[in-house]
């Protein structure tokens, strides 16, 4: 073989392991750097056939012409599948650690193929797989360092009171309520958007978390068995609450049971003091338990806040908030419970929740150009849904949804979502493959518009609203669902 053959061959090998990996951490970070579920529960199964298993075939079968496929088939094709990504790969340290030890191990390899002349064709396989295994072990090496890390600092702050909140809806706004409440009086720290995974929280602690804090506030999520124990086992909360509870993540856990019990795996820290349940996942009596969920009444929620009344014991409070969405009452109603546990006065408590401001991307009023937009982009449960399809139906003017409908449920709560929309809107932009068939087939309104991903998305909408419309952006799922 020429030199200039071996050379091409050389840097080829290299740059196309380079881009399988790139793919493939992407792809990791996605589900949360789990093989399993990239693999078993990825959305788009046919994005690993397209721009994984087909080029790792062809560079073992189409010989001398490989280069010319991949220089000419599968980068351009790799590129444009990236600029789609709404959710592109962020280069964190983990990623950044990965590569670098992929392109190591690849240049190692074929350094030592070329200088012994010992490869007829270089490998790709064993770097990706070498890579993949030692980022494993380094990522649970420092994993375990910076939770040490960790659970040091949290030991120090001996006066700390933590606040953890899971459940299958509503825990990201209970936790931004509980800690805007509480910080007219204390000093709060609320993990910040929706972190809510082991790693992220041990993070947060680490980097973030400051030292005079007198209440941290979080929220812990669940994709299987364990995930909420451990994170329960590490920050031992004295307060938790377990929200609403649903069929959210049910490819996951199977049934609804399943998911009840992964909840209530927060019930299980050492040091708990109180803890606030959601009538949804059980009724029973506990001597640590305050049930909540039925306890507002008068509700009165339109397009300018939300007027309601609390029941607490004897006591009724007289709430106002400019929080969108009747169901975030139960939301503000546990908030308040743990306010008075924490000795907030009812005065403080009724200007607090006068004062409260949106959950960005959760039911969030935006007026632009004549038009009102409700941005509900990181809500994605049924009974939100529903009730942005009820806000928007107090509108008089034209009414635009945006959705992908819900993602990791059912069916029938698809059809039941589809049932709200067609009595309400004039638009349905139904964006992504996931439920395309089921939504043009059951959706019955004026203008019907099915995308197959969002890149062409803002064009649509400069095409088909107006000034007077109001526009709901409900679930705003990335492109790889």
């Amino acid at each position: 073989m020429e030199n200039y053959e071996v050379l091409a061959a050389f840097v080829t090998n290299v740059l196309f392991v380079t881009v399988l990996g790139w793919y493939l951490i992407t792809n990791l970070q996605w589900y949360d750097y789990k093989l399993s579920r990239v693999i078993l529960k990825h959305h788009k199964p046919q994005w690993h056939l397209l721009y994984f298993f087909i080029p790792f075939i062809a560079y073992y079968t189409t010989g001398q012409f490989f280069i010319i496929f991949f220089y000419f088939a599968i980068v351009p094709s790799l590129i444009v599948w990236h600029k789609k990504l709404d959710k592109k790969l962020v280069l964190t340290w983990r990623v950044k650690r990965f590569l670098i030890l992929l392109v190591s191990l690849v240049l190692f390899q074929d350094v030592l193929c070329t200088l012994k002349s010992a490869c007829g064709t270089y490998g790709v396989f064993m770097p990706l797989a070498i890579a993949y295994i030692g980022s494993f072990f380094i990522e649970k090496f420092l994993f375990n360092a910076f939770k040490k890390s960790a659970k040091k600092k949290l030991d120090e702050m001996k006066k700390l009171q933590i606040i953890c909140i899971t459940g299958s809806y509503g825990k990201t706004s209970i936790k931004n309520f509980v800690a805007q409440i509480l910080s007219k009086k204390y000093k709060t720290y609320a993990t910040p958007r929706s972190v809510n995974t082991i790693g992220g929280i041990i993070a947060d602690v680490n980097n973030s978390l400051p030292s005079d804090t007198e209440i941290y506030i979080c929220e812990a999520g669940a994709r299987e068995s364990g995930d909420i124990y451990e994170i329960t086992t590490f920050l031992e909360p004295q307060t938790v609450v377990v929200a609403k509870v649903g069929m959210a993540h049910i490819e996951y856990f199977k049934t609804l049971k399943n998911i009840i019990a992964a909840k209530l795996e927060i019930m299980q820290s050492p040091r708990l003091e109180r803890a606030f349940v959601h009538t949804s996942v059980t009724d029973e009596p506990h001597n640590k338990v305050t049930f909540f969920g039925n306890e507002c009444h008068k509700v009165s929620a339109t397009l300018e806040g939300i007027d309601f009344e609390l029941q607490m014991g004897d006591e009724t409070l007289s709430l106002h908030t400019n929080i969108l969405g009747e169901f975030q009452t139960m939301n503000i109603a546990v908030a308040v419970r743990i306010a008075k546990n924490f000795a907030m006065q009812n005065d403080e408590i009724i200007q607090a929740v006068k004062e409260l401001t949106p959950v960005e991307h959760r039911l969030q009023l935006i007026k632009a150009g004549g038009k009102i937009i409700l941005d509900d982009g990181y809500n994605g449960n049924i009974d939100g849904m529903l009730e942005g399809v009820r806000l928007c139906s107090l509108h008089e003017g034209r009414k635009v949804i945006v959705t992908p409908g819900l993602v990791e449920s059912s069916d029938a709560l698809n059809l039941k979502l589809i049932e709200a929309i067609n009595s309400v809107f004039d638009i349905v932009i139904v964006t992504g493959a996931l439920n395309a068939e089921l939504f043009d087939k059951n959706l019955k309104v004026k203008t019907k518009i099915m995308l197959a991903d969002k890149s062409s998305l803002v064009e649509v909408l400069a095409n088909q609203t107006r000034a007077g419309d109001i526009i709901l952006f409900a679930n705003d799922a990335p492109n790889f669902i």
